[in-house]
Protein backbone atom coordinates (compact mmCIF):
# COMPACT_ATOMS: atom_id res chain seq x y z
CA UNK A 1 0.00 0.00 0.00
CA UNK A 2 1.38 3.45 -0.61
CA UNK A 3 0.24 6.64 1.07
CA UNK A 4 -0.24 9.94 -0.28
CA UNK A 5 -0.19 13.47 1.05
CA UNK A 6 -3.39 14.88 0.88
CA UNK A 7 -4.45 18.28 1.59
CA UNK A 8 -7.88 19.93 0.93
CA UNK A 9 -7.88 23.59 0.61
CA UNK A 10 -10.69 26.38 -0.07
CA UNK A 11 -9.38 28.76 -2.45
CA UNK A 12 -10.40 32.49 -2.64
CA UNK A 13 -12.07 31.34 0.29
CA UNK A 14 -12.71 34.27 2.94
CA UNK A 15 -14.04 31.92 5.49
CA UNK A 16 -13.85 27.32 5.22
CA UNK A 17 -16.99 26.79 2.91
CA UNK A 18 -16.91 29.40 0.89
CA UNK A 19 -14.23 29.47 -2.48
CA UNK A 20 -13.07 26.51 -4.62
CA UNK A 21 -12.22 23.60 -3.08
CA UNK A 22 -8.94 22.18 -4.30
CA UNK A 23 -6.69 18.80 -3.75
CA UNK A 24 -3.37 19.43 -3.29
CA UNK A 25 -0.75 16.40 -3.45
CA UNK A 26 2.63 17.16 -3.87
CA UNK A 27 4.93 13.76 -5.18
CA UNK A 28 8.11 13.04 -4.73
CA UNK A 29 7.64 11.54 -8.78
CA UNK A 30 5.42 11.33 -11.06
CA UNK A 31 2.62 8.45 -11.07
CA UNK A 32 1.58 7.32 -14.71
CA UNK A 33 -1.29 9.43 -16.28
CA UNK A 34 -4.04 6.83 -15.72
CA UNK A 35 -3.67 7.05 -12.03
CA UNK A 36 -3.59 11.07 -11.67
CA UNK A 37 -7.10 10.84 -13.59
CA UNK A 38 -8.12 7.98 -11.22
CA UNK A 39 -7.03 10.13 -7.77
CA UNK A 40 -8.50 12.82 -9.00
CA UNK A 41 -11.97 11.10 -9.99
CA UNK A 42 -11.62 9.43 -6.54
CA UNK A 43 -10.95 13.14 -4.89
CA UNK A 44 -14.52 14.24 -7.42
CA UNK A 45 -13.21 17.95 -6.61
CA UNK A 46 -13.26 20.56 -9.26
CA UNK A 47 -9.38 20.22 -9.45
CA UNK A 48 -6.53 17.91 -8.05
CA UNK A 49 -3.39 19.42 -7.95
CA UNK A 50 -0.09 17.35 -8.07
CA UNK A 51 3.16 18.74 -7.80
CA UNK A 52 7.09 17.20 -8.19
CA UNK A 53 10.30 19.08 -6.68
CA UNK A 54 12.65 20.94 -9.47
CA UNK A 55 15.69 21.01 -8.38
CA UNK A 56 17.58 21.29 -11.53
CA UNK A 57 15.33 24.03 -12.83
CA UNK A 58 16.71 27.14 -11.69
CA UNK A 59 12.96 28.84 -12.57
CA UNK A 60 11.09 27.15 -10.55
CA UNK A 61 10.92 25.04 -7.41
CA UNK A 62 7.78 22.16 -8.54
CA UNK A 63 6.20 20.94 -11.72
CA UNK A 64 2.43 20.89 -11.62
CA UNK A 65 -0.24 19.36 -13.05
CA UNK A 66 -4.11 19.85 -12.93
CA UNK A 67 -6.82 17.09 -13.22
CA UNK A 68 -10.64 17.83 -13.11
CA UNK A 69 -12.54 14.30 -11.96
CA UNK A 70 -12.76 13.48 -16.22
CA UNK A 71 -9.57 15.51 -17.89
CA UNK A 72 -6.28 17.24 -17.48
CA UNK A 73 -6.97 20.57 -18.21
CA UNK A 74 -4.00 23.26 -19.22
CA UNK A 75 -4.35 26.08 -16.49
CA UNK A 76 -6.09 25.69 -13.42
CA UNK A 77 -6.07 29.50 -11.12
CA UNK A 78 -7.40 27.93 -7.79
CA UNK A 79 -5.45 24.88 -7.48
CA UNK A 80 -2.52 26.51 -8.28
CA UNK A 81 -3.05 29.40 -5.30
CA UNK A 82 -3.84 26.28 -2.89
CA UNK A 83 -0.59 24.98 -3.73
CA UNK A 84 0.81 27.95 -3.49
CA UNK A 85 -0.59 27.82 0.12
CA UNK A 86 0.60 24.08 0.86
CA UNK A 87 3.86 24.41 -0.07
CA UNK A 88 5.22 27.88 0.29
CA UNK A 89 6.47 27.11 3.77
CA UNK A 90 8.38 30.30 5.17
CA UNK A 91 8.97 31.48 1.66
CA UNK A 92 8.09 34.59 0.50
CA UNK A 93 6.97 32.91 -3.06
CA UNK A 94 7.11 29.70 -4.71
CA UNK A 95 6.93 28.71 -8.68
CA UNK A 96 5.36 26.24 -10.63
CA UNK A 97 6.27 24.92 -14.09
CA UNK A 98 3.50 23.83 -15.98
CA UNK A 99 2.94 22.40 -19.26
CA UNK A 100 1.18 25.07 -21.07
CA UNK A 101 0.89 28.02 -18.87
CA UNK A 102 4.62 28.93 -18.16
CA UNK A 103 5.97 29.42 -14.47
CA UNK A 104 3.14 30.60 -11.94
CA UNK A 105 4.49 32.32 -9.12
CA UNK A 106 2.54 32.31 -5.91
CA UNK A 107 3.51 34.87 -3.31
CA UNK A 108 2.62 36.00 0.04
CA UNK A 109 0.24 38.89 0.42
CA UNK A 110 -0.77 40.34 3.83
CA UNK A 111 -3.10 37.51 4.99
CA UNK A 112 -3.06 35.57 2.08
CA UNK A 113 -1.83 35.48 -1.84
CA UNK A 114 -1.32 36.61 -5.02
CA UNK A 115 -0.88 34.72 -7.96
CA UNK A 116 0.44 35.42 -11.44
CA UNK A 117 -1.09 34.14 -14.14
CA UNK A 118 -0.92 35.08 -18.31
CA UNK A 119 -3.52 37.68 -19.28
CA UNK A 120 -5.39 36.53 -22.24
CA UNK A 121 -7.25 38.80 -24.81
CA UNK A 122 -10.32 37.82 -26.66
CA UNK A 123 -12.27 38.59 -30.08
CA UNK A 124 -16.01 39.13 -30.20
CA UNK A 125 -17.46 36.55 -32.28
CA UNK A 126 -21.38 35.14 -32.33
CA UNK A 127 -21.91 31.73 -30.60
CA UNK A 128 -25.40 31.17 -30.99
CA UNK A 129 -25.29 27.75 -29.65
CA UNK A 130 -23.46 28.59 -27.16
CA UNK A 131 -25.49 31.46 -26.08
CA UNK A 132 -28.58 29.18 -26.48
CA UNK A 133 -27.34 26.70 -23.73
CA UNK A 134 -25.89 28.92 -21.43
CA UNK A 135 -29.60 31.24 -21.43
CA UNK A 136 -30.48 34.43 -20.85
CA UNK A 137 -29.66 37.80 -23.09
CA UNK A 138 -26.41 38.22 -23.74
CA UNK A 139 -25.23 41.88 -24.97
CA UNK A 140 -22.14 40.36 -26.59
CA UNK A 141 -19.64 37.14 -26.79
CA UNK A 142 -16.58 36.82 -27.61
CA UNK A 143 -14.09 33.72 -28.25
CA UNK A 144 -10.66 32.64 -27.71
CA UNK A 145 -9.24 29.57 -29.39
CA UNK A 146 -8.46 26.86 -26.87
CA UNK A 147 -12.51 26.31 -26.15
CA UNK A 148 -12.92 29.87 -23.90
CA UNK A 149 -16.18 31.57 -24.73
CA UNK A 150 -17.23 34.98 -22.71
CA UNK A 151 -20.92 36.76 -22.69
CA UNK A 152 -21.73 40.09 -21.09
CA UNK A 153 -24.77 40.62 -19.44
CA UNK A 154 -26.36 43.78 -18.87
CA UNK A 155 -26.02 43.41 -15.11
CA UNK A 156 -25.15 41.18 -12.17
CA UNK A 157 -29.22 40.38 -11.74
CA UNK A 158 -28.45 38.67 -15.28
CA UNK A 159 -26.21 36.53 -14.43
CA UNK A 160 -27.54 34.97 -11.04
CA UNK A 161 -30.43 34.58 -12.92
CA UNK A 162 -28.46 32.28 -15.53
CA UNK A 163 -30.20 28.48 -15.50
CA UNK A 164 -27.65 26.70 -17.87
CA UNK A 165 -28.76 23.51 -20.79
CA UNK A 166 -25.93 21.44 -18.98
CA UNK A 167 -26.48 18.40 -21.03
CA UNK A 168 -26.45 20.47 -24.37
CA UNK A 169 -23.60 22.18 -23.56
CA UNK A 170 -22.08 19.48 -22.74
CA UNK A 171 -22.36 17.76 -26.16
CA UNK A 172 -21.05 21.22 -27.50
CA UNK A 173 -17.61 19.89 -26.24
CA UNK A 174 -14.95 20.68 -23.53
CA UNK A 175 -15.76 24.66 -23.62
CA UNK A 176 -15.12 27.33 -20.61
CA UNK A 177 -18.47 29.92 -20.75
CA UNK A 178 -18.28 33.03 -18.72
CA UNK A 179 -20.64 35.00 -17.96
CA UNK A 180 -20.04 38.54 -16.62
CA UNK A 181 -21.46 41.98 -15.89
CA UNK A 182 -20.40 44.74 -14.06
CA UNK A 183 -20.84 44.02 -10.00
CA UNK A 184 -23.68 45.23 -7.26
CA UNK A 185 -21.53 44.48 -4.35
CA UNK A 186 -17.71 44.48 -6.32
CA UNK A 187 -16.81 45.55 -9.73
CA UNK A 188 -17.78 42.74 -12.19
CA UNK A 189 -19.44 39.92 -10.98
CA UNK A 190 -19.28 36.29 -12.84
CA UNK A 191 -20.58 33.03 -13.29
CA UNK A 192 -18.17 30.03 -14.64
CA UNK A 193 -19.62 26.82 -16.86
CA UNK A 194 -17.55 24.01 -17.98
CA UNK A 195 -19.79 20.98 -18.41
CA UNK A 196 -17.60 19.26 -20.92
CA UNK A 197 -15.06 18.89 -18.46
CA UNK A 198 -17.33 17.12 -16.01
CA UNK A 199 -18.18 20.60 -14.10
CA UNK A 200 -21.34 21.86 -14.48
CA UNK A 201 -20.53 25.27 -12.44
CA UNK A 202 -17.07 25.74 -11.21
CA UNK A 203 -17.02 27.98 -7.86
CA UNK A 204 -14.30 30.15 -7.76
CA UNK A 205 -12.52 30.10 -11.41
CA UNK A 206 -8.43 31.85 -11.43
CA UNK A 207 -8.25 30.79 -15.18
CA UNK A 208 -11.42 32.53 -16.59
CA UNK A 209 -10.16 36.11 -14.47
CA UNK A 210 -6.99 35.73 -17.43
CA UNK A 211 -9.98 36.41 -19.52
CA UNK A 212 -11.85 38.97 -17.24
CA UNK A 213 -9.42 41.18 -16.57
CA UNK A 214 -8.07 42.36 -19.38
CA UNK A 215 -11.59 42.35 -20.79
CA UNK A 216 -12.96 44.89 -17.98
CA UNK A 217 -10.08 47.10 -17.36
CA UNK A 218 -10.76 48.90 -20.46
CA UNK A 219 -14.48 49.05 -19.64
CA UNK A 220 -13.39 50.39 -16.50
CA UNK A 221 -11.04 52.76 -16.76
CA UNK A 222 -8.59 51.35 -14.68
CA UNK A 223 -5.95 48.39 -13.91
CA UNK A 224 -6.64 47.10 -10.58
CA UNK A 225 -10.63 46.14 -9.29
CA UNK A 226 -12.70 43.69 -7.61
CA UNK A 227 -14.41 40.93 -8.94
CA UNK A 228 -16.72 38.56 -7.03
CA UNK A 229 -18.05 34.60 -8.76
CA UNK A 230 -21.48 34.36 -7.96
CA UNK A 231 -21.94 30.57 -7.49
CA UNK A 232 -23.41 29.01 -4.39
CA UNK A 233 -20.41 29.20 -2.71
CA UNK A 234 -19.30 32.70 -3.69
CA UNK A 235 -15.40 33.50 -4.29
CA UNK A 236 -13.61 36.89 -3.67
CA UNK A 237 -10.79 38.02 -6.03
CA UNK A 238 -8.53 40.99 -6.09
CA UNK A 239 -7.43 41.38 -10.16
CA UNK A 240 -4.74 43.43 -11.64
CA UNK A 241 -3.01 44.04 -14.91
CA UNK A 242 0.28 44.45 -15.27
CA UNK A 243 2.66 44.15 -17.67
CA UNK A 244 0.95 42.03 -19.79
CA UNK A 245 0.32 39.38 -16.31
CA UNK A 246 -2.94 39.23 -14.22
CA UNK A 247 -2.25 39.09 -11.20
CA UNK A 248 -5.06 37.57 -8.72
CA UNK A 249 -5.15 38.07 -4.87
CA UNK A 250 -7.20 35.68 -2.21
CA UNK A 251 -6.91 34.08 0.77
CA UNK A 252 -6.79 30.18 1.46
CA UNK A 253 -8.25 28.07 4.38
CA UNK A 254 -7.02 24.35 4.86
CA UNK A 255 -10.38 22.46 5.42
CA UNK A 256 -8.79 19.00 5.32
CA UNK A 257 -5.18 16.84 6.27
CA UNK A 258 -4.23 13.40 4.89
CA UNK A 259 -3.17 10.26 3.79
CA UNK A 260 -4.79 8.93 0.35
CA UNK A 261 -4.25 5.05 0.33
CA UNK A 262 -3.40 3.24 -3.52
Amino acid sequence: MTSLPFTQVDAFADAPFTGNPAAVMPLGQWLDDATLQRIAAENNLSETAFTVPTPDDPEADYALRWFTPAVEVKLCGHATLASGHVLIGGNIAVRFRTRDAGVLTVSRDRDGYTLSLPAWSMEPRPLPDLAAGLGGHPVESHWRDGGYSLFLFPDAAAVRALKPDFAALKALGDIMLIATAPGDDSDIVSRVFVPGAGIDEDPVTGSAHCLLTPFWAPRLGRTKFSAWQASARGGRLGCRLSEGRVMLTGACRTVIEGSFLL
